[in-house]
C-alpha cells in the first residue's frame, strides 16, 4: 500500500485545476505524508506561500521529455521516498511518466484527467505514457466515457470518476450582503455574478450581451465579474462596451464570499469539463445558471435545482435570466435544491477521503 504522496502541477497558470490541486495538497499533508512539486515560475507558488504551504519548485522545460526536468523529479521521488505521483496538468503526464521510469522507486502515477479527451491516443508516443500511467481519475463521466473510447484498452489504465469537491463556505449576513452590494457599487439589481478566468472561452461577453438585453426590457440588472484576465484586450473591450452593467473585481481569494451578493451565478463556458464554480455557487446557497453541455450536465438537473440554457446562445440566456429576475420564489426554491445536492454530492470532504482513499489503493 502507498504512504506518501507527491502533487504534482506545473502549470504557469491559476484557475480551478490549480486551486484544486492546492487544496488537495492541503487534504493530504493533513491526513498523512504529502508534498507538492509546482513551476518555480507559476501563478501557484505566490498562493502557495500566502497560504503557508510547504512546496518544492521545479522549472519548467518546454521540450518534450525534458531529461534535466525529469532526473530533477525522479531524485525528489527517491529522496523524499514517493509512493505515488497524482498529477493534474496534462502536460506534466511526459514528465511524470520519466521521472517514474528514471526513479529507484517507481513510484505509481495518477493523473486527475480535468479536460475532454477528443482524439484516439493509439500513436507510438501516446502508447508509451499510457502503458506508464497506473491510473486515471477523470472529473465526470462523460470524460470516463471519452478516455474508454480514445484510449485503447490494452494500453489503458485503471479509470475511476472522482467529483471534485468544493469547500463549505462562511455564509454572510444579509446585512454583510446588501453592505458588500453597496461598496460594490451594485444596489438593489439583479445582480448576475460571473467567476472564472476573463478569456473568450468563458463567455463572459455572451452573458453581458443576454444582461443587456434585460436593460432594454427595463430590468434593473448587473453583472458582477470575478477573476484575473487571461486575455487583456478581451477585459478592454468587456470593459468599455459594457461599463454601465459589469462590475469587474479581479482575482479573488474568497470567491464564495463574493457569489453569495449575487442572486445568480452563469457558467457560460462552451465547453466546460467540469463547472466547480457551479458546485462553489449552490454550496453558497445561490440559484446556478449554465450551458447544456459538458459537465454540467452531471450537476444540474434542469428546473429542479438550477437552470440549463442552450450553449452559447444570448438570446436563450436572457430568456432565462429574465424569468429568474421576476421570479424571487423560483430562484429561492432552486439554491435551496442546489445547496442539498452540492452537499450530498460534492462536499470536499468527502471528496478528498475518496481521493486519499483512491490514491493510496493505486
Amino acid at each position: 500500500m502507498a504512504n506518501k504522496i507527491c502533487e504534482l502541477c506545473l502549470s504557469p497558470d491559476l484557475g480551478g485545476l490549480e486551486l484544486y490541486m492546492m487544496r488537495s495538497a492541503r487534504y493530504l499533508s493533513e491526513h498523512g505524508e504529502c508534498i507538492s512539486v509546482i513551476n518555480e515560475n507559476g501563478k501557484l507558488k505566490e498562493q502557495y506561500e500566502k497560504n503557508g504551504l510547504p512546496f518544492i519548485p521545479l522549472k519548467r522545460r518546454n521540450t518534450l521529455f525534458s531529461w534535466f526536468s525529469a532526473r530533477t523529479l525522479a531524485r525528489i521521488i527517491d529522496q523524499e521516498k514517493i509512493d505515488v505521483v497524482h498529477l493534474h496538468w496534462t502536460k506534466d503526464l511526459p514528465l511524470a511518466v520519466m521521472a517514474k521510469l528514471i526513479s529507484k522507486r517507481k513510484p505509481r502515477v495518477v493523473q486527475s484527467r480535468h479536460m475532454t479527451m477528443t482524439r484516439f491516443k493509439d500513436d507510438f508516443y501516446h502508447r508509451f505514457l499510457y502503458k506508464n500511467l497506473d491510473m486515471m481519475l477523470p472529473v465526470t463521466q462523460q470524460v470516463k466515457t471519452q478516455i474508454e473510447k480514445f484510449i485503447p484498452e490494452e494500453i489503458r489504465p485503471k479509470v475511476e470518476v472522482l467529483y471534485i469537491g468544493a469547500e463549505q463556505p462562511k455564509i454572510i449576513s444579509e446585512e454583510e450582503k446588501q453592505i458588500r452590494r453597496e461598496r460594490l457599487g451594485l444596489g438593489r439589481s439583479f445582480t448576475v455574478g460571473i467567476v472564472g478566468r476573463i478569456e473568450v472561452q468563458k463567455g463572459q461577453h455572451l452573458v453581458l450581451e443576454a444582461l443587456m438585453k434585460l436593460t432594454q426590457k427595463g430590468i434593473d440588472a448587473k453583472a458582477l465579474i470575478v477573476g484575473h484576465a487571461m486575455d487583456e484586450v478581451y477585459l478592454q473591450r468587456l470593459q468599455e462596451e459594457y461599463r454601465d452593467i459589469a462590475v469587474f473585481t479581479g482575482f479573488t481569494n474568497e470567491a464564495q464570499t463574493v457569489m453569495q451578493v449575487c442572486d445568480t451565478v452563469v457558467l457560460a463556458t462552451e465547453k466546460e469539463t467540469f463547472g466547480l464554480v457551479l458546485i462553489e455557487a449552490m454550496m453558497c446557497g445561490v440559484c446556478v445558471v449554465a450551458s447544456d453541455s459538458g459537465g454540467p450536465l452531471e450537476i444540474i438537473d434542469d428546473g429542479v435545482n438550477g437552470v440549463l440554457f442552450k450553449t452559447f446562445d444570448s438570446d436563450d440566456l436572457s430568456v432565462k435570466l429574465e424569468r429568474l429576475a421576476y421570479d424571487i420564489h423560483m430562484r429561492m426554491d432552486f439554491a435551496k435544491a442546489g445547496q442539498l445536492k452540492a452537499m450530498e454530492m460534492f462536499e470536499s470532504q468527502k471528496q478528498f477521503k475518496l481521493l486519499q482513499q483512491t490514491l493510496l489503493k493505486a
